[in-house]
């Protein structure tokens, strides 16, 4: 029977690192949707489409498509100002990472293609080294891989359909350190985990003629059951021992609805715009439990329910491609993302708010099957102020100071 791992820890890595969309996900996964913003559904015109609307790949040239990006993300050192006092004021550490992602896209087959994509649409992590803030956050960090297999029907020259298979592999690793939190002990806890789970994609796609797309998406909710080792440090309290244990947590990888509409004025303008929605509303609460008794010091500090209560949010986005030359396409991008963290439950381990993001990118036919892309995003998000103890929570004071950078470069071949 499996038993559940510290949910405070483990699903605070899910809500930590991500600066790119509402709370952990990650939707920029290749050179167009850095560049357009993730405005990349009714307009995918790549390899990319496998992933981002695989209903699209009925629309693209008759070959073979393969396309290989890596992205660089940088997030910023995010500044938290306590309205009590300034020693309970801190810093997250400056993060960067290097994100690779792989596309495939099938010729024709009797009305069907096939695709196939690699990404990572979560995690990243938080660091927080300053006394207070670590309590709560001190290391999260998170990898998922998405192995994503497609198919699409061209059903007419209007309609496609498609869906697909989503493996999500997982691993994860918490450190917690309450040395400086009264009563506390000043315990620690350290924990790694992984996890392979399942889901599913559908797109169709609506082209009533060479100009226009219209096209819906939804990427299914998945169930992360991490499990792994969690050991917990005697702090300073006399006669308490280390301890060691196992468990697991279920944490959910969100649905995704995106409604998307593009039309090319010109035969060179393409211009995007797109709806989607992160269902967070099931993420109600952090219940945790252990594979032992990890006894009253140790539970009190690691071993209660925590509300979360988030909410459904929006993303709106708009994306334009622009054909500059025979060899050379422009891109851009701008988007409003909503956060799902209520006042109520905002902490340490997410320190999110309301983003713009700002985008730009390029594309270049370097030879009649190699196409070579870069794309830059820039996320700014929102200083939030919120004051939850009463409620049970850590908070009370401002976020201020948040903002990433990504950069994508690609190259896409057809053969």
């Amino acid at each position: 029977m499996k038993k559940k791992i510290s949910v405070l820890a483990l699903a605070s890595v899910f809500a930590a690192g991500s600066a790119f969309a509402s709370a952990y996900r990650i939707p920029e996964q290749s050179v167009d949707s850095t560049s357009k913003a993730g405005a990349n559904i009714a307009s995918a015109e790549h390899a990319d489409a496998t992933y981002f609307n695989p209903a699209n790949m009925s629309w693209l040239a008759n070959s073979w498509q393969i396309e290989g990006d890596m992205s660089y993300i940088h997030l910023t050192s995010v500044d938290y100002t306590d309205a009590r006092s300034s020693t309970l004021n801190g810093s997250t550490k400056e993060e960067n990472f290097l994100l690779p992602q792989m596309f495939l896209v099938s010729p024709d087959f009797n009305n069907f293609r096939f695709g196939f994509s690699i990404t990572e649409p979560f995690g990243l992590a938080k660091r927080w080294d300053d006394p207070y803030p670590r309590a709560f956050a001190n290391k999260f960090d998170l990898k998922v891989f998405e192995f994503n297999p497609t198919v699409s029907y061209k059903i007419n020259k209007i309609f496609s359909v498609a869906g697909g298979v989503r493996m999500l592999y997982s691993q994860a690793t918490v450190s917690n350190n309450l040395s400086s939190i009264p009563g506390s002990g000043g315990t620690t806890r350290f924990m790694d985990g992984d996890t392979t789970a399942w889901g599913y994609n559908l797109a169709v796609s609506a082209r009533p003629d060479d100009k226009s797309n219209i096209s819906v998406t939804y990427r299914s909710n998945v169930d992360l059951d991490l499990s792994g080792d969690v050991s917990f440090g005697p702090g300073y309290i006399r006669g308490l021992k280390a301890l060691k244990t196992s468990g697991n947590v279920t944490v959910e990888a969100p649905a995704v609805l995106a409604i998307s509409g593009s039309y090319t004025f010109f035969d060179k303008l393409t211009v995007e715009l797109t709806w989607d929605r992160t269902f967070w509303s099931t993420y109600k609460n952090l219940d945790f439990h252990y594979a032992t008794n990890i006894g009253p010091y140790y539970g009190g500090a690691f071993g209660a329910v925590s509300p979360r209560n988030w909410e459904d949010c929006n993303a709106y986005r708009l994306g334009l491609s622009y054909k500059a030359t025979k060899i050379t396409t422009l891109m851009a991008g701008f988007a409003y993302d909503e956060s799902p963290a209520p006042d109520s439950t905002l902490g340490f381990e997410l320190p999110d708010s309301n983003a713009y993001l700002f985008s730009l990118g390029a594309r270049f036919q370097v030879t009649p099957q190699m196409n070579l892309g870069l794309g830059l995003l820039y996320d700014m998000k929102t200083d939030r102020s919120a004051n939850n103890l009463a409620a049970g929570g850590r908070v009370d004071g401002e976020f201020t100071n948040s903002s990433a950078i990504l950069a994508t470069v690609g190259l896409t071949y057809t053969f």
